[in-house]
């Protein structure tokens, strides 16, 4: 079973479908039960959804460096 931290780092693997099976089967067992990474995984696909519907589209700064910040948080914390 893998930890918060772990999830975040594999976020983004996970969907573009770059983990190997066994990573995506550990992934996907903690959010089994972990529904702060669900939201983090959805927050995902949804950022990525509006990125390819406009891609052209800059972030504001202060959006960058919130997503910054939470990432640093969860990447930090080891707990669900």
């Amino acid at each position: 079973m893998i930890d918060c931290s772990a999830a975040v780092g594999r976020l983004w693997d996970y969907l573009e479908r770059e983990l190997t099976p066994a990573d995506r089967a550990k992934f996907e067992e903690h959010l089994d039960f972990c529904r702060r990474c669900c939201g983090e995984l959805e927050f995902a696909e949804e950022l990525r959804r509006f990125m390819a519907r406009t891609p052209d589209v800059e972030l504001p700064p202060s959006l960058v460096a919130r997503f910054d910040r939470l990432i640093t948080e969860l990447a930090g914390d080891g707990t669900q």
